[in-house]
């Protein structure tokens, strides 16, 4: 890869609900804030941030990736734990070589037992979770460091 000039930043299921659903796990903040603290922390280059809750739209955007080479940061919500689908884009943005970091704002592990699993992981490049928007800022600046 060259040296990143562009992230996408694909959010699942319920994220557009930051800010009112569940504060006490998810904080106060919205997808709105993360795209300017992301944007503020990567200056001079294109944070493309958006959010679905269709699955077929976020593995369509993981098609677009593999296309246009773009790194990704996912945070692909409920759909971690079941979505066969958006495993099999996952792996077709890694294996092209393109890193994809999975995230999550809260601990998956310190929650309910469904939760513990993750079909995603196994083939994103790497997992950041439980640091609220300090996991997207973590897998931002692991991308940025990358040659």
């Amino acid at each position: 890869m060259t040296a990143v000039t562009r992230v996408l930043v694909l959010n699942g299921p319920n994220l557009n609900r930051l800010g009112t659903r569940e504060p006490a796990i998810y904080g106060t903040a919205t997808l709105d804030e993360l795209r300017s603290e992301l944007g503020a922390a990567a200056e001079g280059v294109e944070i493309d941030l958006r959010q679905s809750n269709d699955e077929a739209e976020l593995i369509g955007w993981l098609h677009e990736a593999v296309d246009a080479r773009t790194p990704v940061i996912l945070n692909p919500a409920a759909f971690t734990h079941y979505s066969y689908a958006l495993r099999d884009a996952v792996a077709l943005v890694t294996e092209a070589g393109i890193p994809v970091i999975e995230v999550h704002l809260s601990n998956p592990h310190a929650r309910e037992e469904f939760r513990h699993t993750s079909v995603i992981s196994g083939v994103a490049t790497g997992v950041i979770a439980g640091f609220g928007f300090g996991s997207y800022r973590l897998a931002l600046d692991h991308l940025l460091r990358l040659p």
